[in-house]
Formats: structure tokens, sequence, C-alpha cells
């Protein structure tokens, strides 16, 4: 009896932890930052998603010229952008939305399947505010920390890939094949922890990523 309580417990434990109310401290600063920083009478193009957008320090920068919102939110899955999509990307009322999720999904052992249909849900509630709004899918990204989880990574890719052809307005941003040596994650472009990119790795992103601006 005890161990049945106490596995209940650990349920409503993880169930907590995993709640997109997590991040509510970090999406009201995100908020903040671009009360004073955005324009709202100037095009916007927002890139949101999980860490690997978050700590793309210099994006801004890569696109001079054009106003840019970093909306990335470090951890995140589909699930946590689909609950705070009305502030990290609706209010911005953005011409084009760049998304990065899947990664950490995959992590947690979510279906290809599931982050799909979630996916699909995110991009139908942007295009509600906005039918002619582009939207870019980043593919989930090779890494040496998840290497083992890679024939999940390229399905779901495929996935993404599909999920673009089916609308002209939804475009494939595919990051994968650069990060790769031959069939090899490349090993110089991360920080110390595997996952998370150095400045080479996402001198690669931005290779990919410009031609998807216009």
């Amino acid at each position: 009896m005890k161990f049945v309580c106490f596995l209940f417990l650990m349920i409503g434990f993880l169930a907590l932890s995993q709640s997109p109310e997590r991040f509510d401290n970090e999406v009201e600063a995100i908020q903040k930052k671009y009360d004073s920083l955005w324009d709202a009478s100037n095009e916007t193009i927002v890139f949101t998603g999980s860490s690997s957008i978050r700590i793309w320090k210099n994006l801004e920068q890569h696109f001079p010229g054009r106003q840019i919102v970093n909306s990335g939110f470090g951890g995140s899955q589909a699930s946590d952008l689909l609950a705070h999509l009305d502030k990290l990307v609706l209010r911005f009322n953005p011409e084009k939305v760049f998304i990065y999720e899947g990664d950490n999904d995959i992590s947690a052992k979510k279906r290809p399947g599931q982050i799909i249909k979630t996916t699909n849900t995110i991009i139908n509630r942007i295009k509600e505010q906005n039918k002619n709004v582009k939207i870019v899918l980043i593919t989930a990204k090779p890494s040496i920390s998840r290497w083992g989880l890679r024939r999940k990574y390229r399905r779901l890719n495929r996935k993404f890939k599909k999920l673009s052809k089916k609308d002209p307005n939804i475009d494939y941003a595919d990051v994968w094949k650069p990060m790769l040596n031959g069939r090899k994650v490349k090993q110089d472009i991360f920080i110390e922890d595997g996952l998370h990119m150095n400045d080479k790795g996402y001198k690669l992103w931005y290779d990919v990523i410009k031609n998807h601006m216009d």
C-alpha cells in the first residue's frame, strides 16, 4: 500500500515537473525584454523553440536591417511552445516564424508522430492569426550527447519535411546534413556538454537559415 501511495506521489511530481508552467518566469523575462525593444510598426521575424535558439546570442547581428525576436526558451518541447504561443509568437504578429522543437521531445521519449501532431497545432494557431505567415521548421540537429537517438531524429526530420510539402507557406530548413562529417556528427562544433553549439556550429546554422529569410 505504501508503495502504491509513493508511486502516485511520484507520478504527480513528474507531471508537475513537466508542466508548461515551469517556464513562466523565463517567458515573462522574454516579454519584458521585448517590451522595450520591439517596434510594432516594423515587420517582425520570430525565432522560437528550445535552447539551441535561446543561446544563439548573435542571431540578430546576422540579419541587420530586420527586426528579429528571439523567444527561445531552454529545455522546451513542442507542447511547451504551444502552451506559451500567445506570449512568445502571436503577440509579435510576425511575418515569418522559425521553429526549433523536437530535440528535447525525442530525448524525453516522445514519438515523432506525437511531436508532428503538436507542431501541426502550433502551425494552425499561428495561421489563424495571419493566413499568409511564413513558417520555417528547423530540423532537429544531430549532437554528440544524443547521437544514440539519431534514428529517431532522422524519422522526425522526415516527418517535418513531409509536413512542409503540404503548404507553400511552410518551409524546411535542414541543419542536420551540414552538421555531419560523412556518417558521423562533427566533433568541433559543440561546447563541452556535447549538446549545444559553439560559434562554429552556429555558423553552419546561419549558412542554412539565411537561405530561408526571403
